[in-house]
């Protein structure tokens, strides 16, 4: 027999899903809600937080407990990677039309808030590894934030590699400012006349750390899902490193396999 905070979190979990509660409605106070259910503060509590761990409401510091809104959600396939391809030497208007975030998201370019940031670093031995490249080797390491504008969190927390070396034969590829790139990552190596022959997509998950959990703004128990992506050049070079940190509750992976004919 179910317990008493558990048929209160399913009474008002099924008020979430018949939309008797909308998204960004608050709730009663705790008190209030003990008065309609007959029971303690204490039990309340404890059917809030379960509520909260699967992601249907959450608490605001100061302001009190309200319906969680849905964030935007993420469709990203392996297929990308061709369409990015594509138009990295198309016409600069063009590529500046869209980007990838908007191919996953549904979204256009005005929807979205971006913000780019660089640094130059030494690869750590992971990344020397990943690379091919004596461990110190001088490196830019980007980073990449972007939202929807109607959303705080960013869709996901992205970290860029490349060997200093090799992009400083184009200085604009030094400089963030330069940033959001038209035709993205792709259209830059190819200014360096570098072309793309394969992209190797590595995934595991894990619980995010406060921080994390913090600005994906994630619902407490759900995890993050960890993507490094790695390109490779026509002379099987490592190119570029991405280490991707995607929210689990609102990112879908599809990955399609085309299969040569008998």
């Amino acid at each position: 027999m179910a317990k008493a905070y558990e048929r209160i979190a399913d009474d008002i979990r099924e008020q979430i899903r018949a939309g008797q509660l909308p998204p960004g409605e608050r709730l009663p106070a705790e008190t209030s809600l003990a008065d309609q259910y007959g029971r303690s503060v204490p039990t309340i509590r404890e059917a809030l937080r379960l509520l909260r761990d699967e992601g249907l409401i959450e608490k605001q510091h100061g302001r009190g407990t309200f319906v969680r809104q849905a964030r935007t959600a993420v469709l990203r396939t392996n297929l990308r990677h061709q369409w990015e391809k594509d138009r990295a030497r198309e016409p600069e208007q063009r590529r500046a039309a869209t980007g990838a975030t908007e191919h996953d998201t549904g979204l256009t370019v005005n929807d979205l808030v971006f913000h780019a940031a660089y640094q130059e670093t030494k690869a750590s031995k992971d990344i020397a590894e990943a690379f091919g490249v004596p461990e110190g080797t001088a490196m830019v390491e980007r980073t990449y934030r972007t939202r929807y504008a109607a959303e705080r969190a960013p869709f996901a927390l992205v970290t860029s590699y490349l060997v200093r070396d090799m992009v400083a034969e184009n200085p604009a590829l030094l400089d963030a400012a330069n940033e959001p790139w038209p035709g993205g990552t792709q259209n830059q190596l190819f200014t360096l006349g570098i072309e793309l022959d394969r992209i190797e997509e590595r995934v595991t998950a894990r619980p995010p750390t406060p921080e994390e959990a913090e600005e994906l703004e994630l619902p407490h128990g759900t995890a993050l899902i960890l993507l490094r992506k790695t390109s490779y050049d026509t002379n099987g070079r490592v190119v570029e490193l991405s280490d991707i940190a995607l929210p689990g509750d609102r990112t879908e992976m599809t990955f399609t396999t085309s299969l040569e004919r008998w």
